[in-house]
């Protein structure tokens, strides 16, 4: 009251919960780093941009970014006037900031990064437009239920799997987030199909109508949806779902894995764009 120093407190491990010591480093009970874990980054960055999802506005700031920088490419290059950004950018700006390949010119490359890297990048206004809705409205919903680390795991693994089909079966150039968006509605689909109650059921059905439409759409001359990207995340996505337990991460254990999956998505994404950036100026193919 009367201005005092107040003695230093305990902490709180931000993996598992416990109690521990004021000067600790390390938790006593799972052995994380008070410091420098995935969970005390979140917390940090949760307090930083707001919100109880972080990981999804870091992705959604991320692709926005991304966007901006194709486009600021494109107009250098003599393109991205009037209208035409809505459904259209540089092809040479897209191919510079990794743009997936079809499989024998990538293998023949040897740039495999462009897996993930494609993931960030979008074709134009509308398409980014509508994949940040989507992400904007069912990646908090999945980061709530498994929790920001396994959710990153899973965005990343879904995406990836979704351009490897793309690009060996395919066979043509893509980009776009939306196969990690498909790979969170595989997640969602299998979440609905292990849980029972009219909520779950009529969820399945509003997602599975709206996955028929977009395949269908897929199937339609000049439109540019890549259904193989698509099925692939999909697919991925419901075999994850199956096998991961739906809700957040509750032992000590669980934590330590889920923050280990989480760190090591986090850094396969970090190299992929270093090598990206370390390949920017090479010829162009």
């Amino acid at each position: 009251m009367f201005g005092g120093n107040r003695p230093p407190r305990p902490q709180i491990c931000p993996v598992c919960g416990a109690l521990v010591g004021v000067n600790a480093r390390r938790c006593h009970e799972c052995g994380s780093s008070l410091h420098f874990s995935f969970a005390a980054m979140n917390k940090r960055l949760s307090g930083l941009i707001g919100g109880d999802a972080p990981v999804t506005t870091v992705l959604l700031i991320a692709n926005i970014l991304l966007f901006g920088v194709t486009l600021v490419m494109t107009m250098e290059a003599g393109g991205g006037s009037g209208l035409r950004v809505l459904w259209g950018v540089g092809n040479e700006a897209v191919y510079r900031l990794g743009l997936l390949l079809p499989w024998p010119l990538m293998k023949y490359l040897g740039e495999w990064w462009r897996l993930v890297t494609a993931m960030f990048l979008h074709g134009g206004i509308i398409h980014i437009g509508f994949n940040m809705m989507v992400l904007y409205q069912i990646g908090p919903a999945v980061e709530e239920l498994y929790g920001s680390a396994r959710y990153l795991f899973i965005y990343l693994v879904t995406g990836v799997a979704g351009f490897v089909v793309s690009s060996y079966i395919g066979g043509h150039p893509s980009l776009g987030a939306s196969g990690a968006l498909l790979g969170l509605i595989g997640i969602l689909l299998a979440v609905t199909s292990r849980r029972g109650g009219a909520y779950m059921r009529q969820l399945r059905s509003q997602l599975i109508s709206s996955l028929v439409i977009l395949f269908a759409l897929g199937l339609l001359p000049g439109v540019g949806v890549d259904n193989w990207a698509h099925g692939g995340g999909l697919v991925a996505g419901f075999v994850l779902g199956r096998v991961m337990a739906d809700r957040a991460p509750i032992t000590p254990s669980e934590k330590r894995i889920a923050a280990g999956l989480g760190w090591l998505s986090a850094a396969a994404i970090l190299a992929c764009f270093a090598l990206m950036i370390v390949h920017f100026h090479d010829p162009l193919p």
